[in-house]
């Protein structure tokens, strides 16, 4: 009943007790940004834009479960496909006006791990999103990507801004991704600039910071 428009409110709250639903349970907790999903499907038939579909956005805690619950796992896409969590109105592609300057935190995957902690760091980095786990340094944060591949899987988180200015920020970001990803802390994770990135097409981009 909360989500529909009714002229008699006494109506709407009478209906609402006659089902048993709590008061509580109506109440959504807002999250600080919107996020949209994306979905990027490998067809060869079509162009890059062509195969990336905006799937939905959300606002809140329980529309994000709602969500996440109605997907598949990341594990069980298809070789080449690609799922993307962004703030709403970024796009998950280097061109984009917030992204452009911006590099990210890349973290590589074998095929075995695809079984064993694929799923789970994705939906970590999600919560630490959605849940602005960056501290102040959460609005620096674009969204991120799991690219699904035959030979290794990926995961990256993207900041819009990769100036040494912005060093600290961007190192922070990367110690708490290892922190709650609960990387070993002998295994290291680098930082790219998307620039470099565009630049090494083929092969591997150096790294700008690793931690």
């Amino acid at each position: 009943m909360a989500a529909i428009k009714v002229d008699n409110m006494e109506l709407a709250e009478k209906t609402e007790t006659q089902i048993g639903i709590e008061p509580e349970l109506l109440i959504k907790h807002p999250l600080q940004n919107t996020w949209t999903l994306w979905y990027f499907e490998n067809d060869k038939k079509k162009s890059w834009e062509e195969n990336l579909r905006e799937i939905a956005s959300f606002s809140t805690v329980e529309d994000f479960w709602s969500l996440y619950n109605h997907i598949k796992c990341a594990s069980e896409l298809r070789i080449g496909c690609d799922y993307s969590l962004f703030k709403k109105g970024i796009r998950p592609m280097w061109e984009d006006e917030s992204n452009k300057q911006g590099g990210r935190w890349l973290i590589s995957l074998d095929r075995k791990q695809r079984e064993t902690e694929l799923d789970n760091f994705w939906l970590e980095i999600l919560l630490c999103m959605i849940g602005e786990a960056f501290d102040d340094h959460s609005e620096d944060v674009c969204g991120a990507v799991v690219n699904i591949r035959s030979k290794a899987d990926k995961i990256a988180l993207w900041t819009s801004d990769s100036s040494s200015s912005k060093s600290e920020g961007v190192i922070y970001i990367g110690k708490k991704i290892k922190e709650r990803l609960k990387i070993a802390p002998k295994a290291t994770i680098g930082y790219q600039i998307h620039k470099d990135t565009m630049e090494k097409a083929g092969s591997v981009a150096k790294n700008t910071y690793t931690v």
